[in-house]
């Protein structure tokens, strides 16, 4: 548990310096739990998350960075890798394919870079990905950009 937290603290002190470096991620740890971090995210541009900010949740594991933290959209999302009710997110490095070289910055790359080019060929949102694997392209950015409206923009007024 100490390399953990020696590890987190770490990734702490960096992100405090990156900043300025990073304007599409916002990482934020817990004040009172160094294994709790939410991070807001801007969504890619040339989708339909253009405009949006998202919020996600980081719960890190006391074996990190051995094991992936577990991360979940706290934002409502329509997106074929992310569980709609609950944010789960279908990604290989937060599974089989996780390395200790990943940071928690890293991962909120990786998950800027699937909001960009979704796998609707291994859905958690079925709805979703039928779209995409008819080739109704449309259907789906539009079902994107309202949800991106409704839940990842500032309300106007």
């Amino acid at each position: 548990m100490q390399a953990s937290r020696a590890r987190l603290f770490k990734e702490y002190k960096e992100v405090q310096r990156e900043k300025v470096a990073d304007p599409d991620i916002q990482l934020v740890c817990d004040d009172s739990n160094i294994f709790k971090w939410t991070a807001l995210i801007k969504g890619p541009s040339e989708t339909p998350y253009e405009g949006g900010v998202f919020q996600l949740a980081f719960s890190v594991p006391e074996q990190y960075p051995l094991q992936p933290p577990q991360v979940r959209f706290l934002t409502k999302i329509f997106h074929p890798n992310v569980h709609f009710k609950t944010g789960e997110i279908c990604l290989d490095i937060l599974k089989n394919a996780w390395s200790p070289a990943w940071t928690l910055q890293s991962v909120c790359r990786a998950i800027i870079a699937l909001m960009a080019h979704p796998e609707p060929d291994s859905p958690l949102n079925c709805d979703s990905g039928n779209l995409l694997r008819s080739g109704d392209v449309r259907g789906f950015q539009s079902m994107a950009k309202m949800y991106t409206r409704l839940a990842a923009m500032p309300k106007k007024g």
